[in-house]
């Protein structure tokens, strides 16, 4: 499939999946006339570093998850010294930032709850509230 199709099925401008190839985070196969070819697994790939993007896990970072990933996946056991430190840092600032949305989705149920828009919470659980829409 081509980039414009990696990008409406992941909600990625197709300029972000170029972005993301010059870093190293997805590779395209190139078709005969120079275009860039995907396949499925290219997908769920822009689709998983898009969401590291979002939790805001920098994308050196990310290629560093996706390699180690792909090594666990072959069984192969390896982790510098460097870049476990990088990795506990990083997972410092998640544990934090985990911490900080948990407080802030409990304090929106509560006061959803305990108000008239109570009824917001399900429908927003079965899909059909405004964060459905996004």
């Amino acid at each position: 499939m081509k980039i414009g199709e990696v990008a409406r099925r992941t909600g990625v401008a197709p300029r972000l999946v170029r972005y993301y190839e010059q870093q190293g985070l997805l590779v395209a196969d190139r078709a005969a006339n120079g275009y860039r070819t995907y396949s499925e697994a290219d997908v769920e790939r822009v689709s998983r570093v898009a969401g590291m993007v979002r939790a805001g896990i920098p994308t050196r970072l990310i290629k560093v998850l996706l390699d180690l990933e792909g090594a666990q996946a072959s069984a192969e056991p390896t982790c510098p010294r460097t870049v476990a430190e990088m990795l506990a840092a990083e997972l410092d600032g998640i544990e934090d930032r985990l911490a900080c949305l948990t407080r802030s989705r409990d304090t929106i149920r509560d006061v959803l709850t305990r108000t008239e828009h109570a009824a917001l919470l399900s429908e927003t659980a079965a899909g059909a509230g405004p964060a459905a829409a996004r």
